[in-house]
């Protein structure tokens, strides 16, 4: 599968100022199958080594070699010599793989980045992003490259399934870009494919060789229990229930007309500091995309960010479809996916198509009184966009009107994502559903 960002690994490899790379995402995202296949691409030679403990307390058979030394000429040398690999400056890419697991390994990216910067090295791990927020205070600080990596988006899915010229003209249309009728059908239906099938490589490989739902769910049933595994391995007993208690609640949460994260939705009772570190446990681990409440346009966004108050979404609408208990064979009916949960499906599309296309991570803004909302805040170098979602044509932009006038100067364009087609009109830039994943282009150039 054709993956975006294997080319911000070949911009990391031809960089001058290149550090040791930490690659985070959720299980099964794709990062091994990427970092080999970059590897291969790219380099004569692709070491590659699992850090994964084999048991709760039994380390990997590579761990003792980061605990024996941290010179890294001697680690590269010994790691090589055991598994027959090569591993030589600036030829080899060296992949160190689950390396939350160990350590000593996190601890040895330091010297790798001093004192042989010469070798290429990338890291990769499931719950890294857990790892790393629980960190005592040995991380190597400055001394490496973060990149973060995400399920498929829509314009991924379609060159995964072979339909290689709806995602050239995806990728190459512009805001004043005429979209035929039939490029819009095709490109809706296919959405509708997506929503029900995801962004997680393996549901859509099993797509596009059996074309079968059912299988289909398998995938993602399978997905779903090694998420609830690593609650349970990962999470201890007690920080175990909550996670699958917050997990668990993801669909009711979406599936009201407010999609604030409700306590007392997750468990009859339930207070904020019984649930605080497993929100950031999955927040952190990749599965939930934690959006904070903003009291208005900012720059810094964050600076005006109201804590308590939040919402959380899925890492993928396949996953959430599963998870809701709806059949994927609801893709072919006229109202489709796009507005079940009330618009839940179409406002997770937007999200996690919004996520790897922004530095900083957006909000969302409320009026209380009179009642109107804005479903994501986006800062764009020094301004910020309103964005409201939408899952029908049929419709208005009472909430964007009234955000516009409340903030007039510090609003130079407004968005709506919808299934109405590519339009600017004034400051109003309607963006169609399937361009969700282009949005922040098309607003960098609606931008007056």
């Amino acid at each position: 599968m054709e993956r975006s960002i294997l080319n911000e690994l070949w911009a990391w490899k031809d960089s001058s100022r290149r550090k040791p790379l930490m690659l985070k995402g959720a299980r099964q995202v794709g990062k091994t199958w990427t970092l080999k296949e970059f590897g291969h691409q790219a380099y004569d030679n692709l070491a590659y080594f699992s850090l994964e403990k084999r048991g709760v307390d039994t380390p990997s058979e590579w761990a003792e070699f980061f605990e024996t030394t941290s010179d890294p000429h001697r680690l590269a040398a010994n790691l090589s010599q055991a598994s027959g690999m090569p591993i030589r400056p600036e030829s080899t890419l060296l992949v160190l793989d689950e390396i939350q697991d160990c350590p000593a390994a996190i601890r040895s990216l330091k010297h790798f980045c001093e004192e042989a910067p010469e070798y290429h090295v990338a890291t990769a791990g499931s719950l890294l992003g857990v790892a790393l927020a629980n960190e005592d205070g040995s991380f190597p600080v400055g001394k490496v490259t973060f990149m973060n990596m995400y399920p498929l988006t829509f314009t991924e899915y379609l060159r995964a399934v072979e339909l290689n010229a709806l995602a050239d003209w995806i990728t190459s249309i512009h805001v004043d870009t005429p979209i035929p009728e039939v490029v819009d059908s095709l490109l809706t239906d296919e959405l509708q494919r997506y929503f029900a099938i995801g962004g997680m490589p393996e549901a859509i490989s099993c797509w596009q060789e059996t074309k079968n739902f059912a299988d289909v769910d398998v995938v993602l049933s399978d997905l779903l229990d090694s998420y609830e595994r690593d609650f349970a391995k990962h999470g201890g007993r007690n920080l175990y229930i909550r996670l699958s208690h917050v997990w668990n609640s993801l669909p009711i949460h979406l599936a009201q007309e407010n999609k604030k994260f409700i306590y007392g939705q997750v468990r009859n009772g339930a207070r904020a500091r019984d649930y605080e570190t497993a929100i950031e446990w999955l927040s952190n681990a990749g599965l939930a995309l934690k959006i904070t409440r903003s009291k208005g346009p900012s720059i810094p966004l964050a600076s005006l960010d109201d804590e308590p108050a939040f919402k959380l979404y899925s890492l993928d609408v396949g996953v959430l479809r599963l998870m809701a208990g709806l059949p994927a064979s609801l893709f072919g009916k006229p109202v489709g996916l796009f507005s079940q949960f009330k618009g839940g499906f179409a406002e997770n599309y937007v999200a996690q198509s919004l996520w790897p296309q922004l530095k900083i991570a957006p909000r969302y803004w409320i009026n209380d009184k009179p009642k109107h909302e804005v479903d994501f805040l986006v800062q764009l170098g020094d301004w910020v966009a309103p964005i409201e979602v939408r899952s029908g044509k049929n419709v208005r932009a009472i909430s964007l009107r009234y955000y516009t006038r409340k903030f007039s100067n510090q609003t130079p364009l407004r968005v709506r994502i919808s299934l109405r087609g590519l339009s600017l009109d004034d400051n109003m830039l309607n963006i169609p559903l399937y361009l969700a994943d282009q949005a922040t282009r098309l607003m960098k150039e609606a931008h007056p």
